[in-house]
């Protein structure tokens, strides 16, 4: 996986900022006004206090009553409509960056995809999407606190210069320790995600393989790697979250011990007379407002720790982009269905007929090693039945694939009706190209929902397919036919209802050319044998590409073409090939064996 340097944390915010400007510019003014309002509350009360010692007049009692109920109320309606807006702009924050990784995801190539497993990346849309969008929640309150703390520290200036100095010492020191702890908030966070990560992506493989497990009789050795996995877990979250509790405190007890020392001084002023001292209503302004500087100074170490947290899930979402930069999170996007459709590659619904698929001079490799292909010319044309075989690791998937644009090849072209195809992942796509790949996936949902996977397929149309497939028998003994559910990646079917199910999904998008890898594998002789009769009966026009090394697939092909250590060393049809041919002797020998057996 390629990884790119991820920003700091404060472009992150500033760049999520930016999406949203307007609501994130209500979102500032509303909690700004939220925090900085209490500060009537205690200009009122410094007007009551010093009314009540120099004597309360009902004009005056009157005065503070209707101006605390004008203040509650206005409040209300500032939190109200904060606490509104603010919901959509978090929910807006966290979809667009779970909708825009997501289709980063469908952009890679299909056959590389992600490196970590499903739990795993599971957890870095709930989880970590959540721990960078807290600083964003935060902020506006950091920002409503330093508002209110800095009015409020003008206030207490002009009632006393020397205790609006000595108030700053507790922001120091929070300032100081919230710098200085920056790595070890980091550690401890990296350390957790990644425990969480793990524990995740390892249940969500022993979910999948849950037959695998029982018929080895692993149950309690899993269970073993488990409680040691979370075990680890809850040691690296203990350890988060008591740093983060323990920093906290620090700060919350710092501020309040500072207040109590500030107070024994503003009390001594109090008890002072002439122009030393201050009055009642001072007094009582300054406790108030006290207050909201030790808020600021508390928000302040808050946002500082959640920030040094929330850059470290930041790091992990870069790292899930796959070379792509950090700013492709977080670019605006529309949450409708709309945004998302606009985003498919565009294919006519009728596009102009088919004719020839070629590859030249076609090569991929794994990483660094020779495994892969090797100049592969292959020529498809229309209503032929071009067979791929060959042994085991010789290549045949991989040529696929990398036809498909599900691996990126690495030299040669691939063209479609005699011009070059640039970017074959979004152009063999249906009606084109339908692909069934060799371990076919389907989800938990109705069978219906399975073979049309949301796209607009005629009942007519879907019948045709499950006829070809030879699934139609199947269906109607099922309980409720179409509707039926079948289970987490088709568990409730057996291997050759889901080979020909997905058999079925791709006939039913009635492509021009076919591309099916070892898709019969799971299917008898007669069932195989009726499938390719039935779809060129119904579609002579029809064109497939198949990798098999059944009999019944090697005998009807119009040309076969033999691969080995990843190229083509023979093609021709099966029965010249049976003569001339060592490696497809091999095959076919093997091929009759099966089947007669």
């Amino acid at each position: 996986m390629k990884h790119q340097v991820t920003p700091s944390f404060r472009r992150i915010l500033f760049g999520m900022i930016r999406t949203q400007p307007v609501r994130y510019a209500a979102a500032l003014f509303l909690w700004v006004s939220v925090w900085t309002l209490p500060i009537l509350v205690g200009l009122i009360a410094a007007v009551y206090f010093d009314a009540l010692a120099d004597g309360m007049t009902v004009t005056t009692l009157t005065y503070v009553v209707t101006a605390m109920l004008v203040y509650a109320l206005v409040r209300a309606v500032f939190i109200f409509l904060a606490m509104r807006n603010h919901a959509s702009l978090l929910f807006r924050a966290s979809a667009t960056m779970r909708r825009n990784l997501l289709i980063r995801i469908y952009e890679l190539p299909g056959a590389e995809g992600l490196d970590e497993a499903p739990g795993e990346v599971v957890s870095r849309f709930r989880d970590d999407i959540e721990h960078v969008v807290e600083p964003f929640d935060l902020f506006v309150d950091f920002i409503g606190a330093l508002v209110g703390g800095s009015i409020s520290l003008f206030i207490l200036w002009t009632i006393d210069p020397l205790i609006t100095v000595v108030i700053a010492v507790p922001i120091i020191i929070v300032g100081v320790v919230s710098n200085r702890t920056g790595g070890l908030v980091r550690r401890y966070r990296q350390q957790a995600r990644d425990a969480t990560e793990a524990i995740t992506g390892f249940l969500g493989e022993t979910f999948a393989a849950a037959q695998s497990v029982k018929v080895a009789g692993a149950e309690s050795d899993m269970l073993a790697r488990f409680a040691e996995m979370n075990e680890t877990r809850r040691s690296m979250m203990v350890r988060d979250r008591t740093l983060m509790a323990v920093m906290e405190a620090v700060f919350r007890n710092t501020v309040n011990i500072g207040t109590g020392l500030i107070l024994l001084l503003a009390a001594g002023r109090l008890a002072a007379t002439g122009s030393a001292g201050i009055s009642l209503g001072e007094f009582a302004l300054f406790v108030f407002l006290l207050h909201h500087v030790s808020e600021a100074s508390y928000f302040y170490g808050v946002f500082i720790a959640r920030a040094k947290q929330g850059r470290v899930s930041a790091e992990r979402l870069t790292a899930a982009l796959s070379g792509e930069p950090w700013d492709r999170i977080i670019e605006d996007t529309d949450l409708g269905l709309d945004g998302f459709v606009d985003r498919r590659p565009k294919v006519l619904d009728t596009p102009p007929p088919f004719e020839t698929l070629s590859t030249n001079m076609l090569s991929y490799h794994y990483g660094d090693s020779a495994n892969g292909i090797d100049d592969i010319d292959l020529t498809v044309s229309n209503g032929e039945f071009v067979v791929v075989t060959g042994r085991i690791g010789s290549g045949k998937t991989t040529l696929i694939r990398t036809i498909l644009g599900l691996l990126p090849a690495e030299q040669g072209t691939i063209t479609w009706n005699g011009e070059e195809v640039d970017d074959p992942s979004a152009y063999l796509v249906p009606p084109r190209v339908a692909y069934t790949s060799q371990v076919p996936r389907l989800f938990s949902m109705s069978l219906e929902d399975n073979l049309v996977l949301g796209a607009s397929v005629g009942e007519g149309q879907l019948d045709e397919s499950l006829h070809i497939a030879t699934m139609r028998t199947d269906v109607e003994r099922m309980p409720e036919g179409l509707g039926t559910l079948i289970g987490p990646r088709g568990v409730r079917l057996s291997g050759g209802q889901v080979q020909r199910s997905a058999a079925a999904r791709m006939f039913a998008r009635t492509p021009q050319l076919l591309i099916l890898d070892d898709v019969s594998s799971s299917l008898d002789v007669e069932t195989e044998q009726l499938l390719w009769q039935r779809l060129f009966e119904a579609r002579s026009d029809v064109a497939a590409l198949v990798v098999s090394h059944r009999h019944a697939a090697l005998s009807r092909a119009d040309r076969v073409i033999v691969m080995d250590r990843g190229r083509v060393v023979a093609v021709g049809k099966a029965s010249e090939l049976a003569r001339t041919s060592e490696t497809f002797q091999a095959i076919w020998e093997g091929a009759l064996t099966a089947t007669s057996g």
